[in-house]
């Protein structure tokens, strides 16, 4: 598919050819779904911890005598239902950690970006540099663009000019091209990448062709 170039006044220069298979395939919103699951679940801490009836504090001391008090009978105050007892069924360290085979993770990553090369949230420009690292230039480059909402900058590798100059504008973030996901894409509205970039996202997540044996 093909798609205008910019430069980085906003002016189209040209036009860039874009993969089929990684920015204009079919969009399994089941496998996003599932990816963006599993990436937040991978997130989660998993420190969230509370005692039980053998972990708090108090006596193990009967409260009272079984009978003759015309009170319910009690085993101690480390009990759930009173006052500082134990929690019952409550969260534990554990893992949330999920995981998802590589093909299915690549092709859910190919069906966000079809969505936004689909619904044109992509901006492709011939090159990206902020020699000065200002963000005013960052605001300034992403306004002649076009850019009325959050946008995730994709760089080719890791600059961080770049990213200095990003980070402090309010729903806009920089990631390199290999390490760009499902859900960084999905948290954004736009995408501004330049050409390179492109390649590099291209040559990860295309389909290679099967090798047929001799």
């Amino acid at each position: 598919m093909q798609a205008d170039l910019y430069n980085m006044a906003g002016e189209v220069i040209g036009s860039v050819e874009l993969a089929d298979d990684v920015f204009a395939c079919e969009v399994n919103e089941g496998l996003v779904h599932q990816a963006v699951l599993m990436q937040q679940a991978n997130a989660r801490q998993g420190t969230a911890d509370t005692k039980t009836r053998g972990e708090v504090s108090g006596t193990g001391k009967k409260v009272w005598k079984q009978k003759g008090t015309g009170r319910a009978r009690q085993g101690q105050v480390r009990a759930p239902h009173w006052r500082k007892g134990g929690v019952v069924f409550g969260p534990h360290p554990r893992s949330y950690a999920q995981d998802m085979p590589k093909k299915m993770r690549r092709a859910a990553l190919r069906s966000v970006l079809s969505d936004k090369a689909s619904a044109d949230l992509i901006r492709v420009l011939d090159e990206i540099a902020i020699p000065a690292g200002k963000t005013r230039d960052a605001v300034k480059f992403l306004g002649a663009l076009g850019i009325d909402g959050s946008a995730l900058v994709v760089m080719p590798g890791s600059d961080q000019l770049v990213v200095r100059s990003v980070r402090n504008i309010p729903g806009a973030d920089v990631l390199p091209a290999d390490i760009v996901n499902t859900l960084s894409v999905l948290n954004h509205k736009y995408l501004v990448l330049p050409v390179e970039a492109v390649r590099r996202i291209e040559a990860r997540l295309s389909e290679q062709p099967e090798r047929v044996e001799a």
